[in-house]
C-alpha cells in the first residue's frame, strides 16, 4: 500500500495514468528488487476479486436488453477474433521457432487474449463507455472472458498421458457452463431485485453494502467452481441487476473496494515481470512487443470487416485490445505447471504482456487519432453514442429528495417544460415513481457516483428537499466536489442551520416556516392596498436579510414555540426600567448588551416609540427597553439591567 500510494501520486506528477505506478510499485515489491513477497502468486486470488467486482460494475452497464443488441458483435466480431487471433500466433512459434504444435496453440490463445482489467478502467475514466468503439472493444472482451474456459479445460488434458477425448470433456462443460448461466440469469431476475428490495427497505447503508458485496462474491464463486471464470459470473449478476432501481446505489457502495483491489491485481502483475530475463532477451521481447501489438490491430479491424463495422470504430477497437490479457497469466502459469510450454517460455510471455499493458493508456487514449489517421477520415464524429444508449439530459434540475416538497417541484418543471431527475432513497416510493415513468434513482444523494449519475456535471440545479441539515450539507459538499460552479438550493422546514448550510456552500437557503409567513406578508399587504412592486422589494429584502424581521415573538402560554438549542426562534421581552434600575443614566453603547448576544429592538419613552435606538441613548427612569435573544440570554440581560453584576 505505501509503495502503491507513494507511486500514484509521483506518476500523477507526470500525468502518467494510475496503472503504470501500480506495475511500478509491483516491480518494485518483486521477487527481483526488494523481494516483499517470494510468491507472487499467493496473492492472486485476493487481487482476482477485484476483477471480480470490476465485472459486476460492468454487468450494470450492459443489462440484459443491451446484451441482446450487442451479440451480434460479442458472437460475431468476439468469435471472429478470437479465432482469427489464435490461428495466426500459433503458426508463428510453430514454424519459425519448432515449438510442439500443443505448446503453440496455448500459445496462441494466451496472446489472443486482451486486458478486460485495463481497457474497462481506462475507458471508463476517460468517459467514453457508450460509444461505439468502445462497446466494439467491450463486445470482444466478452467473449475472450468466454473463451478463456476451454483452455483452463484443455491444458491439464494436454498434458495428460491417458487417451481422453478432448470434444467430449468439452462438450459436457459447454453443457455444465449452459446450465449455470441459466441459473444466474434466472436468479437475477426473479430473486435478486426482491432481494435488494427488502434490504432497502431497513434503510441500513451497511446491509446494502454487505449484501452487494455478498451476491457479486456468490456469483463469482459458483461460475469459479463450475468450470467457467469468476469475472463470468460476476458479470452475469451485475447486468440481471442492470435494469433495477437499485443499479447506481449498487456500483456507487462497489466502487472504493473495486478501485482497491483492482490496485492491488496490478500490483501483483508487476510482482511477475522477471527482470533476469528481461535483461537476458530484452531486445526479443520488446521487438515481440511491438510486432505483437501491431498485428493485433490489425486482426481486430480483420474480424471487424468481416461484419461490415465502420472502419474507424474497427481500428480505434484494435487500438484499445492490443495488449495481453491478465488471464494469459492464468493461463501461462497453468501451462508451466503441467508441461505443455516451458518456464523461459512462459517468462517471456508475461514479460511482453506486462510490457504491452503499460503501454495501453496511452494507446486508449490515442486509439482515435490514430483510427481517424489510417481511415483518412479526420472529420468522423468522435462521441456517436451506439442506437441503444439513452441520450444525457442537460440543463436539467438535479432533485435531491422525492417526497412531499420534491414531488410539487416535479409537476411545476413539468408545466413549464423543464427536465429534472429525482434522487430518493425510499424504495416503495422510487418504485412507485418508477412505473408511473418519473425520472428518478434509487440511492444516496450525498454519493458523488449517485449524483453523477444523475448528470449533474450537466445539469442546472440541484435542488435538496429534506430536511435533514447534516445530510443537506454532505449532499452539497459532494456536488461541490463534482462540480464547483453548479447552483445548489436547500430547503429547510426552519432557519437554526441557515448559516451553516451557507458555510457549506449553498446558493440558496429556503426556510419553509419564514416563507410561508412571507407569503401570508404578501397577501396580508397587497389587500391592505400596499403596491405590488413595494411588497415584492420587500419580500426581497427580507430574503437577502436571511428573515431578520422574522425572528422573535412575544411568548405566552399558548404559543407555539420550542426553546431549544437548535431553535432560532428568537423570544422579545420588554423590560420596564424602575426608580432602582441599575442601566439608568447609562448609554446602551455602554451596557454593551451585545456581548450577552442579545439584541435592543426597540425603545419606549413617555409613550413614543424608538425604533431604532442608537448607543448614544441614555436610559432613564419609566422607560421600556425590548430586547430579543435566546430566552436563557433575555433572561440574563434583564437581571442585569435591574440590578447589574
Amino acid at each position: 500500500m505505501f509503495l502503491a500510494v507513494v507511486s500514484v501520486a509521483l506518476f500523477k506528477r507526470f500525468h502518467l495514468p494510475p496503472i503504470l505506478a501500480y506495475l511500478f510499485a509491483g516491480i518494485l515489491a518483486g521477487p527481483q528488487l526488494l523481494s516483499l513477497f517470494a510468491h507472487p502468486e499467493q496473492m492472486h486470488l485476493l487481487a482476482e476479486v477485484g476483477i471480480v467486482f470490476l465485472l459486476f460494475s460492468l454487468g450494470l452497464e450492459f443489462s440484459l436488453p443491451k446484451l441482446m443488441a450487442m451479440r451480434s458483435l460479442v458472437f460475431g466480431v468476439g468469435l471472429g477474433q478470437m479465432c482469427v487471433t489464435t490461428f495466426v500466433f500459433t503458426l508463428i512459434p510453430f514454424y519459425l521457432f519448432g515449438l510442439p504444435l500443443t505448446a503453440s496453440i496455448i500459445i496462441g490463445g494466451m496472446v489472443a487474449l486482451s486486458s478486460t482489467a485495463i481497457v474497462i478502467k481506462q475507458v471508463t475514466e476517460a468517459g467514453i463507455l457508450n460509444n461505439r468503439r468502445t462497446q466494439l472493444a467491450i463486445s470482444i472482451l466478452l467473449f475472450q472472458d468466454l473463451a478463456v474456459v476451454p483452455f483452463l479445460i484443455a491444458i491439464p488434458l494436454l498434458s495428460a498421458e491417458q487417451d481422453v477425448s478432448v470434444v467430449s470433456v468439452l462438450a459436457g462443460a459447454l453443457l455444465k457452463g449452459t446450465l449455470v448461466v441459466a441459473f444466474l440469469l434466472s436468479v437475477g431476475k426473479w430473486f435478486l431485485p426482491w432481494v435488494f428490495r427488502e434490504v432497502a427497505r431497513t434503510r441500513t447503508d451497511e446491509l446494502f453494502v454487505l449484501t452487494t458485496i455478498l451476491v457479486s462474491l456468490l456469483a463469482a464463486g459458483l461460475t469459479y467452481i463450475s468450470g467457467l471464470s469468476m469475472a463470468l459470473g460476476a458479470f452475469l449478476a451485475g447486468m440481471m441487476l442492470g435494469e433495477s432501481q437499485y443499479k447506481y446505489q449498487l456500483e456507487a457502495d462497489i466502487r472504493p473496494f473495486r478501485d482497491i483491489l483492482m490496485g492491488l491485481f496490478f500490483v501483483t502483475v508487476g510482482m511477475q515481470l522477471d527482470l533476469r530475463v528481461l535483461i537476458e532477451s530484452g531486445h526479443w521481447i520488446i521487438g515481440g512487443v511491438v510486432l505483437l501489438m501491431a498485428v493485433k490491430v490489425v486482426l481486430v479491424r480483420l474480424a471487424a470487416r468481416l461484419f461490415r463495422c465502420d472502419p474507424v470504430d474497427a481500428w480505434s477497437a484494435g487500438f484499445k485490445l492490443c495488449q495481453v490479457g491478465e488471464f494469459s497469466f492464468v493461463i501461462a502459469a497453468l501451462a508451466t505447471t503441467h508441461g505443455v510450454i516451458t518456464q523461459q517460455q512462459s517468462s517471456v510471455i508475461v514479460s511482453m504482456g506486462v510490457i504491452s499493458m503499460a503501454l495501453t493508456p496511452w494507446l486508449i487514449e490515442k486509439s482515435l487519432i490514430f483510427a481517424r489517421y489510417l481511415v483518412k477520415q479526420p472529420d468522423i464524429d468522435a462521441d456517436q453514442p451506439v442506437l441503444f444508449s439513452q441520450t444525457p439530459l442537460t440543463d436539467h434540475v438535479v432533485i435531491a429528495g422525492f417526497g412531499r416538497v420534491g414531488q410539487s417541484v416535479a409537476r411545476m418543471l413539468k408545466m413549464e417544460g423543464i427536465p429534472f431527475i429525482a434522487i430518493d432513497g425510499d424504495p416503495v416510493r422510487v418504485h412507485e415513481s418508477r412505473n408511473a415513468g418519473e425520472p428518478i434513482l434509487f440511492g444516496d444523494s450525498s454519493q458523488k457516483g449517485i449524483l453523477v449519475n444523475a448528470g449533474i456535471e450537466r445539469a442546472k440545479l440541484v435542488l435538496v428537499t429534506f430536511d435533514q441539515p447534516d445530510k443537506a450539507a454532505q449532499v452539497i459538499s459532494s456536488t461541490r466536489q463534482v462540480r464547483e460552479n453548479i447552483e445548489v438550493m436547500v430547503r429547510t422546514k426552519r432557519d437554526y442551520q441557515l448559516d451553516a448550510l451557507y458555510s457549506a456552500g449553498a446558493s440558496q437557503v429556503v426556510p419553509e416556516l419564514q416563507e410561508g409567513s412571507l407569503m401570508l406578508i404578501s397577501q396580508v399587504l397587497h389587500y391592505a392596498g400596499v403596491p405590488m412592486s413595494r411588497i415584492l422589494k420587500r419580500v426581497r429584502a427580507e430574503r437577502k436579510g436571511r428573515y431578520d424581521h422574522l425572528h422573535g415573538f412575544y411568548p405566552g402560554e399558548t404559543t407555539e414555540i420550542t426553546y431549544g438549542t437548535e431553535d432560532k426562534l428568537e423570544f422579545i421581552h420588554a423590560v420596564v426600567l424602575n426608580s432602582h434600575a441599575y442601566c439608568l443614566g447609562k448609554t446602551l453603547e455602554a451596557l454593551d448588551l451585545t456581548r450577552m448576544r442579545v439584541k435592543v429592538k426597540g425603545l419606549r419613552r413617555d409613550g413614543t416609540e424608538v425604533a431604532e435606538p442608537d448607543g448614544s441613548a441614555i436610559l432613564q427612569q419609566g422607560d421600556v427597553l425590548v430586547i430579543a435573544g435566546k430566552p436563557r440570554r433575555v433572561e440574563r440581560a434583564e437581571r442585569f439591567l435591574l440590578e447589574g453584576g
